[in-house]
């Protein structure tokens, strides 16, 4: 039997304690079925840390988050913090916790299932057999740089300020990430910029370049502007393999080659620090879905996505990659059978309930283990 791993859970707002929920009925199965065992501890963020500690994330939370092994979060956010101040905002909770864990990659996969092909928005031919990964770097450029803020001219009118600034170390570690992946699928990689109209394009082009020649010059490297980037995800998707690319950049791309896969609530995403002295990679874990307070409480989300989550932790935090794939697999056979939420549902389906997708989960985890 593994030693056991402390996991930090974050359910958040919405539907988060929903799908996380089916989670924890996963590692009760794996508890009894599989060589791992987990250490699960939770703890508030988004608004419910604000109605219930006064800030989006408190400082004892991040603590936890630090010492934990890996951090799994549902969603943050609703209509009913609307109007809180910018600084308690519930996404300002994430925010500090990517921060002050220094997670500085994002992993975004873009994974069309073979029996959800009629679900995209796209052509079958351009989305079937889809398989992209975005990386995203998560900790720099324009949502961080500073300076920043809302100021007053002399004239009476306001300036909004955002800063977009990177450094040589902060484009080439997110690179190499991005670079190690490529090695470990198609052997390409995409870095996507402005280096057009922006100087810091041309400063992340050129320190993704010297990176490739000096360090994997085995990796097909090729760059493109973010805007045609955008307009190729929609028109061939299927030439990327690996897509590398900054903050402001990674969080469009990466929710448009989404929908590519037919709907938010399928896709999971991993973002990722640098290892500490003995190893460890500081990670926290998310579905890419928000926290639909539209459904919220009603058994509706679809799960699928923060159980990927889950099995992107089992493969990037644990080494547990035959556990990952069974987890992934089970979401195939789940697929395969006809079971669809309310997202993933085409006309005239039968839907199911967050808890019996939950279910049919557990049923096709069982096949498998047989």
């Amino acid at each position: 039997m593994a030693s056991n791993k402390k996991l930090l859970f974050l359910p958040g707002d919405g539907i988060g304690p929903e799908v996380m929920g089916e989670v924890r009925r996963v590692i009760d199965w794996m508890d009894k079925r599989r060589a791992v065992t987990f250490d699960v501890e939770e703890a508030l963020v988004g608004g419910a840390a604000i109605d219930g500690e006064g800030a989006p994330v408190s400082d004892a939370t991040v603590d936890k988050a630090m010492a934990a092994d890996a951090v799994l979060l549902g969603a943050v956010g609703g209509p009913q913090w609307d109007e809180v101040p910018f600084e308690l905002k519930p996404e300002r909770g994430l925010l500090r916790l990517r921060k002050d864990m220094e997670l500085f990659a994002n992993l975004r996969p873009a994974l069309c299932f073979d029996a959800l092909v009629d679900a995209s928005t796209l052509k079958p031919e351009l989305v079937s057999g889809l398989d992209i990964m975005i990386v995203r770097e998560l900790t720099g450029g324009v949502y961080f740089g500073e300076p920043r803020g809302i100021e007053t001219l002399p004239d009476g009118t306001r300036r909004g300020i955002n800063t977009q600034v990177y450094t040589t170390p902060e484009i080439q570690r997110v690179a190499r990430v991005a670079f190690d992946l490529a090695k470990k699928r198609g052997n390409r990689l995409c870095s996507v910029e402005k280096a057009n109209v922006m100087e810091s394009g041309v400063l992340w082009r050129e320190e993704v370049t010297k990176l490739r020649e000096a360090e994997f010059p085995e990796v097909e490297l090729s760059h493109m502007y973010a805007d045609n980037c955008a307009m190729q995800l929609v028109r061939a998707p299927k030439q990327f393999d690996v897509i590398v690319t900054d903050n402001l950049f990674g969080d469009l791309l990466s929710d448009a080659a989404a929908m590519l896969t037919g709907s938010l609530g399928m896709l999971p995403s991993a973002s990722l620090g640098a290892a500490d002295a003995s190893g460890r990679i500081p990670a926290l874990y998310e579905p890419v879905h928000g926290s639909a307070p539209d459904i919220a409480g009603q058994g509706k989300a679809n799960p699928l996505a923060t159980l990927l989550s889950f099995a992107m932790m089992l493969r990037y935090s644990f080494d547990l990659a035959e556990d990952a794939d069974l987890i992934e697999k089970g979401v195939q056979d789940v697929l395969a059978a006809g079971h669809r939420t309310g997202d993933i549902a085409g006309p005239g389906a039968a839907v199911v309930s967050t808890a019996q997708m939950g279910e049919a989960l557990l049923a096709a985890l069982d096949a498998r283990a047989a």
